[in-house]
C-alpha cells in the first residue's frame, strides 16, 4: 500500500496547489515550504539561505571559491558548519527523506524526491507538466507580470534539469521514475482524480518480479 506520494514538476504548472489539494483530501502531511523549514532548522540557517539552493545549482563563482577554500585545511576547519550550499543542502535532504519515508503519510514536492526515493516501496511517483501558455497563464494568475512568468518558466526548469544531472546523473524528468505524468491544463480536480485512481489500480497489480517477464502474457509461456 502506497504511504508516499511524490511530485515532481515544470516550474508553473500548479503542482504546488494540486498537492495542497491532494495532501488535504488524503488527511497527509505535506513537504513543500515545509521542507525548506526542516532544513533550514536542522542546518541552522534562514529559510532565505535554503530557497536559494533550491533545486539549483550553485553559482560558478561560488564553485570556484570553493574549490579553493577545500585547497587548504586551515581555511576549511575556519570556514566549519558556517558554508551553506547546494552539496549541503542535497545531503541534508537525503537524510530528511529518508524520515519522510520511514514516517509515510506524506505528499512531498520536488527538492529530487523521485530520486531519493526511488528505492522505498511505499512511494507513488507523479510528474506534472502543462503546455507553456498554461504555464505562464497560472503564473500571471498568481499575481505576476507576463514578462516575469515568461522569465521564469524559461529559467527554472533549466535549473532544475543542471540540478537533476549534477546530482543525481539522470536527465529531467527520468520519465522511468514515475507511475504517472499528468498534463495539469486538464484541470486540478481530474489530476487530482487520476492519481488517486491510478494509484488504486497499480496497488491492485503483482509486482514487476512476480513475473519471468511482464510483457509476456501466462498462457504465451
Amino acid at each position: 500500500m502506497f504511504r508516499l506520494i511524490t511530485i515532481e514538476r515544470e516550474y508553473g504548472c500548479g503542482a504546488a496547489a494540486i498537492a495542497a489539494q491532494l495532501a488535504e483530501h488524503l488527511g497527509w502531511k505535506l513537504w513543500d515550504q515545509l521542507l525548506t523549514e526542516e532544513i533550514a532548522r536542522l542546518a541552522k540557517v534562514d529559510p532565505s539561505a535554503v530557497m536559494r539552493c533550491d533545486e539549483r545549482m550553485d553559482s560558478r563563482f561560488h564553485r570556484l571559491a570553493k574549490s579553493f577554500w577545500r585547497g587548504s585545511y586551515e581555511r576549511s576547519s575556519a570556514l566549519g558548519n558556517q558554508m551553506f550550499d547546494t552539496d549541503r543542502m542535497t545531503s541534508m535532504m537525503q537524510e530528511t527523506m529518508n524520515k519522510i519515508g520511514r514516517e509515510g503519510n506524506a505528499v512531498v514536492v520536488g527538492r529530487g524526491a523521485p530520486y531519493l526515493l526511488r528505492e522505498n516501496p511505499d512511494a507513488f511517483h507523479v510528474f506534472l507538466y502543462a503546455p507553456r501558455s498554461e504555464k505562464i497563464r497560472r503564473i500571471v494568475a498568481d499575481g505576476h507580470s507576463e514578462e516575469d512568468a515568461i522569465e521564469r518558466v524559461d529559467s527554472v526548469d533549466r535549473e532544475r534539469i543542471a540540478y537533476v544531472k549534477h546530482y543525481f546523473n539522470a536527465d529531467w524528468p527520468t520519465r522511468s521514475l514515475y507511475h504517472v505524468m499528468l498534463n495539469t491544463a486538464v484541470g486540478n480536480e481530474p489530476v487530482i482524480q487520476t492519481i488517486l485512481d491510478t494509484m488504486r489500480l497499480v496497488e491492485g497489480r503483482p509486482k514487476a518480479t512476480d513475473y519471468e517477464n511482464p510483457g509476456v502474457s501466462a498462457s504465451s509461456r
